[in-house]
């Protein structure tokens, strides 16, 4: 038995504009998802992540490639005959139904017997947290109660894998926050694979196996939430996952200098004298020196308060902006620093990311 349970090979599809040419969805893409595996598609609108899935569940075609599940090919297999179930974004729960029978539905559609149907509903709705809400109707539950019943729905089949097209984006924060929790619990229990759709890095970051972050259609990164973050593979990842400070330039020796004079200290290697781009994610910055750690002066602008830390919002004397997120603890040099609206920035060269541009990656 293969350890994928999903292969896409070589997928690609586009779409007609009034223009008279066409939008490429999906060009060529190339994926693997694994047994058990919680995969994220990432990316902004219009990317290609949900035509992605679709072209999984089976409800787009692809124009070339094909789609494997669990070995089979299914490229030409419609929806209904594939081992895969979809939780969709407004849950779509029949109103009429009172939540068991919407549970329950496609095993009444396959003529699973009555009694064997209401203990797997039963089953299911436990597994969820809406046991003995057998008979409300949808109306009468919270939006995160309705997910659940539409995650009942999706598993009670015992697919071998499901799909989730931004089942969150429609809950309050702290609810969202917590069905993270309990999605990646429940996919940990049932021990079968999830391609997760969002727009939300925070969502990709936290759930995640492995996140592939998409943009027009292609593949920019495919890793672990630690690698997509640490190490992203192009400015655009860089810039989509997480807050980042971006500094192109010519790597001389160990120092990565722009355009405008500006001197980044890093260990990473690089060829020498290539063209890269060095990043600093916010968080990186201290306001304390250790070990005669390089640092950058900019004048503050702003001081925004949220919480667990302050970000300082802020620009060098060239003009270049920059972002810097300092814990809480840290408010008397916080107090300091709105008084004399300046503030020296402390990085490890050892923590300095390089990015290649796309000449010197050639």
């Amino acid at each position: 038995m293969s350890d994928q349970i999903v292969t896409l090979e070589n997928a690609t599809r586009s779409f007609p504009v009034p223009e008279g040419h066409r939008i490429y969805a999906l060009r060529g893409i190339d994926l693997e998802v694994s047994r058990n595996e919680f995969l994220t598609l990432l990316g902004p609108s219009g990317c290609g992540k949900t035509t992605l899935l679709q072209a999984i569940s089976g409800f787009i075609d692809l124009e070339k490639g094909r789609i494997l599940i669990d070995g089979k090919d299914v490229t030409d297999v419609p929806p209904h005959r594939r081992p895969v179930n979809t939780v969709f974004q407004n849950y779509a729960l029949f109103p009429h139904m009172s939540v068991g029978d919407n549970t329950g539905y496609a095993l009444e559609i396959a003529g699973v017997p009555a009694a064997e149907r209401r203990k797997r509903v039963a089953e299911a709705l436990e597994m969820v947290g809406l046991k003995g809400l057998e008979n409300r109707r949808p109306r009468q539950l919270s939006g995160g109660q309705q997910q659940r019943v539409a995650l009942a729905r999706a598993i009670i089949a015992r697919p071998k894998l499901l799909l989730l097209d931004e089942p969150l984006s429609a809950l309050d924060k702290n609810l969202r926050e917590a069905m993270r929790i309990e999605l990646k619990t429940l996919q940990h229990e049932l021990g079968i694979s999830f391609v997760f759709v969002t727009h939300d890095q925070e969502e990709a970051l936290t759930m995640s196996d492995r996140v592939a972050v998409l943009n027009a259609g292609q593949i920019q990164q495919l890793g672990t939430p630690r690698a997509v973050y640490d190490e992203p593979a192009t400015t655009f990842v860089a810039t989509f996952v997480g807050a980042s400070n971006l500094f192109e330039g010519s790597r001389d020796g160990n120092r990565v200098i722009t355009q405008d004079g500006i001197a980044i200290q890093s260990n990473r290697p690089a060829a020498t004298n290539a063209a890269v781009t060095a990043l600093i994610r916010p968080e990186q910055f201290s306001l304390v020196a250790a070990n005669d750690q390089p640092s950058l002066d900019i004048d503050v602008d702003q001081v925004v308060f949220v919480g667990s830390s302050f970000e300082l919002l802020g620009h060098m004397a060239g003009g270049r902006k920059l972002t810097a997120t300092v814990p809480a603890s840290g408010r008397q040099q916080i107090s300091a620093i709105e008084t004399s609206r300046k503030a020296r920035l402390y990085y490890d060269p050892a923590s300095v990311h390089l990015i290649a541009t796309p000449e010197a990656a050639e």
